[in-house]
């Protein structure tokens, strides 16, 4: 079997995408049906996860599957072994792998080399898992994704890069606010623009959070550091000052806007004590949906291939 990949959010086009955060729904809200069974699933993570290995390993098993976990110290990717090898080898074992890898390079040789379908459950590039389940949130709470603004304060990184052409393929306009030099690549913002122009809706990218958030039905902001930068720390606790999201800074957008934080946060730095549990927040139902965009993605995708 020789699968499709999803290692960008651009491997699925858009009508794909709203396929799966329609079936995310109805999953969150119906037992789940046995699809898996007799599926194997490897979770191959280079760095550490709460939400993406746990919501992983209940999804396998509640649609029948069995899934393993492979951390940093049990494969050590391109070290121990060759990435090429660890692609062949799990491919007689398993049906699926899903990997959280350091580099998104590793991640596209493991696809290279698997004769199995590769989900990127995290690489410094992109992070597609995360906005299933975020469009799935969104719908969730506004009823449409079509025509909404989403406002994103914060570093451009892989978060925002996934979100960014995310909404941009569903219909939503998309606004990031960054300050000078963290803002995302022009690639991606073009890409974007493309995926846009179907739908006449805007991506912008912006330096002062106030103006990002005018008129934004949802605010949304990741940490300032992402893992593998703790070096850039301080560096970067200095150039986002005033890009911290709090009852001040969220009262620029609209009044009924909700508040998401893929988690985890980091209080005191892109989000203030507290904001997770504002009543405009929506991030532990967000966090809950990552299980449910999980099943989603991979009945989409074993199935469809099996």
């Amino acid at each position: 079997m020789r699968g499709w990949d999803l290692l960008s959010i651009l491997d699925l086009d858009p009508q794909h995408i709203l396929d799966i955060v329609h079936r995310a729904r109805q999953m969150s809200g119906e037992p789940a049906w046995p699809v898996l069974v007799g599926k194997n699933v490897a979770l191959l993570f280079e760095k550490p996860s709460l939400r993406t290995k746990a919501s992983f390993h209940v999804a396998v098993q509640q649609l029948g599957g069995y899934s393993f976990y492979m951390g940093p110290g049990e494969v050590e990717l391109g070290a121990r072994e060759a990435v090429s090898d660890v692609a062949r080898v799990l491919s007689r074992y398993v049906d699926c792998i899903v990997a959280r890898v350091n580099s998104h390079s590793s991640l596209k040789e493991l696809a290279e080399y698997a004769s199995v379908p590769v989900i990127n459950a995290l690489s410094d590039w992109e992070h597609p898992c995360q906005t299933i389940a975020d469009l799935q949130t969104i719908h969730e709470r506004k009823g449409t994704l079509e025509g909404l603004k989403i406002t994103y304060i914060g570093d451009g990184n892989n978060v925002a890069r996934s979100l960014c052409l995310g909404l941009a393929s569903v219909g939503a306009n998309f606004t990031i606010a960054s300050p000078p030099g963290y803002r995302l690549d022009e690639e991606t913002l073009e890409q974007a623009r493309q995926r846009a122009s179907a739908w006449n809706t805007d991506v912008t990218a912006l330096v002062d959070p106030r103006e990002a958030l005018s008129n934004a039905d949802v605010v949304y902001t990741d940490v300032w550091t992402s893992m593998g930068q703790e070096a850039e720390a301080e560096a970067r606790r200095r150039d986002f000052q005033g890009y911290t999201v709090d009852p001040d800074l969220l009262s620029c957008a609209r009044w009924d806007a909700i508040f998401m934080h893929d988690m985890p946060a980091h209080y005191g730095e892109e989000v203030a004590p507290g904001m997770l549990d504002h009543p405009q927040s929506v991030a532990f139902d967000q966090a809950e949906n990552r299980l449910h965009a999980q099943k989603a993605l991979l009945e989409y995708i074993i199935i469809r291939d099996g």
